[in-house]
C-alpha cells in the first residue's frame, strides 16, 4: 500500500509543472499593474477634461496635442523595447530592476501634467507648450516602466495556468489602480452649483485635480516598489543577449496572431479610452458628474466577479474562445444603447447597458494579458527569436495608438458637436448635449463589434493549437535552464 502511495506521489510530481505559481506572487504581479493603473487611469479619465476645463485649451487643439504626442510613440515604444530586450539580466533579473528604476520618475510625470500652469501665465502658447512637454514625459516614463512590467509575465513562469494566474491577477491589480481614480476622483475635482430654479451642474476644481494626481503619485510608488520585492523571474533570460530586432519585427508583423493581438489592442484600449468621454456626457447631458462613480463601478463589478470563475472556464473552453464570446456580449448591449437612446431622466437604462457591457467585456480584459504571452510563446516557436520586450513595445503601442485615436476623434466629435468654454461653465445645452450622447453611443457600438469579429473569424491560436506550443517553450526552457547552470 504504501509502495503504490508513494508512486502516486511520484506521477504527481512530474506531472507538476517546474515553474508552477502560486497566489502570493499573483498578488505581487497584480500590485504592479495597480500602480500602472493609479497613474494611467487618472491621465486618460481626467486630463482632457483638466485641459479643456481648468487650462482652457480648445477641444480641437486637445486633439492635435494628443495626436502628435503619441505619434513619438512610434520612436519611443520600439526604442524602449529595443534597450530592454538587448540589456543582460543583472542578479535580480532582466526586466524587473526598471520596476524600481522608474518608479518615481512616472509618478511625478503624472504629478506634473495635473499643475495648473496658469496659476504662473495667462499666455495660451506657453500653456500649450507645458501641456506638450508634461504629457511627453509621462508617455516616455510609462512605456519605460510597461514595457518590462508586461515582459515580466513570461518569465515569472512558462505554466499555462501560472500565465492564467497572472492575466487574472493583473486584471484584479487594473481594477484596483483603475477603480481608485473613476470612484473617488469625482468627489474631489468638481464643483457644485445650484441655479435659481433648484436645479444643479458641476464645473472643474484646479485644485481637486493636482491632490488627487499627488495621492496617485504616492500610491504608485508604493506598488511599485511591492511588485519588484514580491515577483521572480524563473524562465532563465540569456546572460548576453544578441537580438536582431530587424528580424524580430519583422517576423512580428509577418505573423497572424501577433497582428490581431496589435489590432485587438488599437480597439481594446481605444474603447477604454473612449469611456472617459462619458463624463461629459453626465456633466453635460444627464448633469449628474457623480454618476461617474455608478458607472464605473457597472462596468467593474462584473469583471470582480468573473474573476472568481475565468480561469477554470478558459481551462475549459480557451481564451480565443471565452473573448469571442464576451465581446459578443458586449457587441449586443452596445448596438441596443445606440438605438435605443436613453432620455435625460433614463440615466438607469445607460447604468443598465454599462453592466451588460462590463460583464462580457469581463472576459476579454481577464484573458487579455495571457493573450499576449501566448503570443510571444508563438513567436519564439516560429522564428527561434527570444523577444518578450520587443513584442511587448509594440503591443503597448498599439494600444496608445488607440488612446490615440480615441482621443482625437472623440475631441474633433466633441468640437464639432458645438464643445466650446461656454460648456465648460454650464450643464445641458439643447443640441450640443445631444450630440455628446450621440458619441458616446455610436463609438462603443462600432468597437465592440469589430472586436468580436476579430476574435470570432481572425484570430487563430484556439486552445488545441496552443498545446504543442507550450509544450516546445518547455523543452527550449529546459535547455536554456542546462546551459545556464554548466
Amino acid at each position: 500500500m504504501e509502495k503504490t502511495d508513494n508512486v502516486a506521489v511520484k506521477e504527481e510530481t512530474k506531472k507538476q509543472h517546474p515553474n508552477k505559481i502560486g497566489i502570493k506572487e499573483g498578488m505581487g504581479y497584480m500590485l504592479g499593474d495597480a500602480g500602472n493603473l493609479f497613474v494611467l487611469t487618472y491621465v486618460s479619465y481626467a486630463l482632457k477634461i483638466f485641459y479643456t476645463d481648468v487650462l482652457k485649451i480648445a477641444a480641437n487643439k486637445v486633439a492635435t496635442l494628443f495626436l502628435v504626442t503619441r505619434l513619438w510613440d512610434a520612436i519611443n515604444d520600439p526604442m524602449w523595447g529595443a534597450i530592454v530586450a538587448k540589456r543582460p539580466p543583472r542578479r535580480d533579473g532582466k526586466f524587473r530592476p526598471y520596476l524600481k528604476w522608474i518608479a518615481i520618475p512616472v509618478a511625478v510625470a503624472q504629478l506634473l501634467c495635473f499643475y495648473d500652469i496658469t496659476r504662473n501665465t495667462s499666455n495660451p502658447l506657453i500653456v500649450l507648450i507645458y501641456a506638450y512637454i508634461t504629457y511627453i514625459m509621462f508617455g516616455m516614463m510609462y512605456t519605460g516602466i510597461n514595457v518590462p512590467f508586461g515582459s515580466l509575465a513570461s518569465v515569472i513562469t512558462d505554466d499555462p495556468d501560472g500565465r492564467t494566474l497572472l492575466s487574472t491577477f493583473r486584471s484584479i491589480g487594473g481594477g484596483i489602480g483603475g477603480a481608485a481614480p473613476l470612484l473617488v476622483a469625482p468627489l474631489l475635482i468638481y464643483d457644485k452649483h445650484v441655479r435659481a430654479d433648484g436645479t444643479t451642474y458641476n464645473t472643474a476644481n484646479a485644485g481637486g485635480f493636482f491632490k488627487f494626481a499627488l495621492a496617485m503619485c504616492i500610491l504608485a510608488i508604493i506598488f511599485y516598489f511591492s511588485c519588484y520585492a514580491s515577483t521572480k523571474e524563473r524562465v532563465k533570460s540569456e546572460a548576453n543577449p544578441h537580438i536582431n530586432m530587424r528580424e524580430a519585427y519583422k517576423g512580428m508583423f509577418k505573423s497572424r496572431p501577433f497582428i490581431v493581438l496589435a489590432v485587438t489592442g488599437v480597439l481594446i484600449s481605444g474603447q477604454l479610452q473612449f469611456a472617459s468621454y462619458n463624463s461629459y456626457l453626465y456633466k453635460n447631458y444627464f448633469e449628474n458628474t457623480n454618476l461617474s462613480i455608478i458607472g464605473s463601478i457597472a462596468q467593474y463589478l462584473p469583471m470582480a466577479i468573473m474573476i472568481l470563475f475565468t480561469p477554470k472556464l478558459v481551462k475549459r473552453f480557451g481564451k480565443k474562445e471565452l473573448a469571442g464570446f464576451g465581446s459578443m456580449f458586449a457587441a449586443a448591449a452596445a448596438i441596443f444603447c445606440f438605438v435605443f437612446k436613453p432620455g435625460r431622466d433614463q440615466a438607469w437604462i445607460f447604468m443598465i447597458v454599462l453592466f451588460i457591457i462590463g460583464f462580457g467585456y469581463s472576459f476579454v480584459s481577464i484573458t487579455n494579458w495571457a493573450v499576449v504571452a501566448d503570443v510571444i510563446d508563438y513567436q519564439y516557436v516560429t522564428t527561434g527569436i527570444r523577444s518578450e520586450s520587443a513584442i511587448y513595445a509594440v503591443y503597448t503601442f498599439s494600444r496608445k495608438l488607440g488612446q490615440t485615436i480615441a482621443d482625437y476623434v472623440g475631441l474633433m466629435l466633441l468640437n464639432n458637436v458645438g464643445y466650446t468654454e461656454e460648456m465648460t461653465k454650464i450643464g445641458y445645452k439643447q443640441g450640443v448635449s445631444e450630440g455628446i450622447l450621440m458619441i458616446c453611443t455610436l463609438i462603443p457600438a462600432i468597437t465592440y463589434t469589430l472586436i468580436w469579429l476579430l476574435y470570432r473569424f481572425a484570430y487563430p491560436l484556439t486552445k488545441e493549437k496552443l498545446e504543442p506550443i507550450y509544450e516546445k517553450v518547455r523543452s527550449s526552457n529546459e535547455a536554456v535552464e542546462e546551459q545556464t547552470a554548466q
